[in-house]
């Protein structure tokens, strides 16, 4: 089978942590370019812009965008109109509406575009989707803590407007959430805890309406330090559930899931295992070959809405400037 030249946009820290590597594993792709202001991938092409690397490679169909939120609407659209496929690392987009009209051009334009969610592709959320299928929900409490420094240094777009803070770790949160629970929740209050110096929020408190009227909540929270916490508690009237390490564990009432078991039905998800062999990113790029080999779009946008709404419920609570 033929491999997808595929072009790399932005060579930041996830695209050198992991989409490089994903993409050097890739039975389906091959990293033919990069177009980065800054930084390279050693023994690729790089280029400065997408008309340079376009110019010279012709031959590239499809496009891995991971550039920072504000900037990317533009170059998904230039990339769509040049007839490339688009793949576009979490959030999608600053907007919703701006995701909504890239959808629109690849559709229109008969293209695939996919809008990731990485953390939804970690080894145990397929099973806690599963478990949770025909369980009837009592509570939830999600917390999402890490240390920005850490994790984020030197990345002050994430303090600008459309930078989103502490929701750019909490979206992945939130992807989870939207993948694992059987009904749908909407934003019913949020507390958004913003540096003095600062667009976004460094912290976040967000509670959530359930259909049900289970109690669910998230707390994330920018400012870690020591053990980084990515987690959710989740209670049922038949037991609880505990997925951790952002969706890597799994414990069922106490008692740790082995890495290799497998809870849901490959029947029920088109006669194939949601989870294959490989981390997150691989499955990504696995995700988006089956796009490309079917035509089709995967443009959910379900976490972002989480996101929107947060910002346009929160209480803002000024606190201390952040200082790197």
């Amino acid at each position: 089978m033929m491999t997808t030249k595929i072009a790399l946009v932005g060579v930041g820290k996830i695209a050198r942590d992991q989409h490089v590597p994903a993409l050097s594993a890739s039975p389906d792709f091959e990293l033919v370019a990069t177009a980065s202001l800054e930084g390279a991938v050693e023994g690729v092409p790089g280029f400065q812009s997408l008309d340079a690397l376009f110019a010279a490679h012709p031959e590239v169909t499809a496009v891995s965008i991971c550039i920072p939120p504000v900037p990317r609407f533009e170059v998904a659209a230039q990339a769509l109109r040049s007839g490339r496929h688009v793949m576009l690392e979490k959030p999608p987009g600053a907007s919703v509406s701006e995701c909504r009209e890239l959808e629109a051009m690849a559709k229109q334009a008969d293209l695939s575009i996919y809008a990731t969610w990485h953390s939804r592709e970690a080894a145990q959320v397929a099973n806690a989707r599963a478990w949770l299928r025909n369980k009837r929900l009592t509570s939830l409490t999600i917390t999402w803590k890490e240390d920005v420094r850490r994790w984020h240094p030197g990345q002050t777009w994430i303090w600008k407007s459309g930078g989103l803070g502490v929701f750019d770790p909490g979206i992945n949160a939130l992807s989870i959430l939207t993948e694992i629970l059987p009904v749908p929740v909407h934003m019913r209050a949020a507390t958004l805890f913003v540096p003095e110096n600062c667009d976004t929020p460094i912290a976040a408190d967000l509670t959530f309406a359930h259909p049900d009227g289970a109690a669910v909540s998230a707390d994330f929270d920018f400012r870690q330090e020591g053990e980084q916490t990515w987690s959710m508690d989740i209670r049922t009237t038949e037991g609880d559930l505990v997925l951790s390490d952002g969706g890597a564990r799994l414990a069922i009432d106490g008692e740790t899931l082995a890495s290799d078991a497998v809870l849901h039905e490959t029947a029920d998800e088109g006669g194939e295992d949601k989870a294959p062999l490989g981390g997150e990113y691989h499955r990504l790029y696995a995700n988006f070959a089956r796009l490309l080999a079917s035509g089709e779009t995967d443009m959910d946008l379900s976490p972002l809405l989480h996101v929107a709404d947060a910002f346009m419920l929160g209480r803002r609570v000024s606190v201390e400037p952040f200082i790197e």
